[in-house]
């Protein structure tokens, strides 16, 4: 494949190299900020990038987001985290006319652990549940894009759920409805995600930890490998 890069930060670097080793081209750039030793060719507008078969983005929303306003017509891996909502309602819109991928977390062990997550809500109904992620200490959101994907299949399957960030400034019994949500900063963690299901006498731990900051290079470089060859449609790890 020839690839356009969104954003040129330690994820799309990654991309990078690894897309080269499988004989794939990285044939644009478009930087996220001033980099002096971009070893591609840059562009502004994923329209310039005329030899691209696909764009895969590791980017910012700022960076993102008027990118897809602009006039193009590419396959696009998108796996920008925060503004969730608008980039997936604009990608909705493209998908009428390009094929477009988007993931929270381009993980497949993630994918899996959301599939399971959705045969253990029902079957534990009686469990509260909580949530914890954690990761390095240059993350600048939380919780994590990946956190706030698991809490979305949680609510999809339970009725009247109410994420709560901070007992600390609580000072009452946890609610049954209430979903704890934690984020932990420190050193160099790639990325660990729990779903804590506690019940009377006994607990139950779902659990994802990712060992290396390839994992989501490889997941978004299968995912255009596939998408490729899809017609135009709004693709996920469901359905692609």
């Amino acid at each position: 494949m020839n690839i356009l890069l969104i954003g040129y930060g330690a994820m799309n670097q990654r991309v990078a190299r690894l897309a080269e080793s499988a004989g794939h081209k990285i044939v644009a750039v478009i930087p996220n900020r001033q980099h002096e030793d971009i070893p591609y060719p840059i562009v502004n507008e994923i329209s310039e990038a005329t030899e691209a078969d696909v764009a895969i983005d590791f980017s910012h929303p700022n960076l993102l987001l008027p990118l897809l306003e602009q006039s193009f017509h590419l396959p696009l891996v998108i796996a920008t985290t925060g503004e969730k909502d608008t980039i997936t309602t604009k990608l909705q819109s493209l998908s009428e006319k390009m094929s477009v991928f988007f993931s929270a977390n381009m993980s497949y062990g993630v994918h899996v652990l959301t599939k399971l997550l959705e045969v253990a809500v029902p079957l534990l109904e009686q469990y509260d549940i909580e949530l914890t992620e954690a990761h390095h200490n240059q993350k600048v959101d939380a919780p994590s894009g990946t956190l706030v994907k698991l809490y979305d299949v949680i609510e999809q399957l339970r009725d009247n759920v109410q994420p709560v960030y901070d007992r600390s400034q609580l000072t009452e019994k946890r609610e049954k409805n209430e979903i704890g949500i934690h984020s932990l900063r420190g050193g160099t963690i790639v990325g660990e995600h729990d779903v804590l299901f506690a019940g009377v006498d006994e607990t139950i731990t779902l659990s994802h930890s990712a060992q290396s900051k390839d994992i989501f290079a490889n997941g978004a470089l299968k995912a255009a490998e596939k998408l490729v060859h899809k017609s135009p449609g709004y693709y996920t790890f469901d359905n692609l």
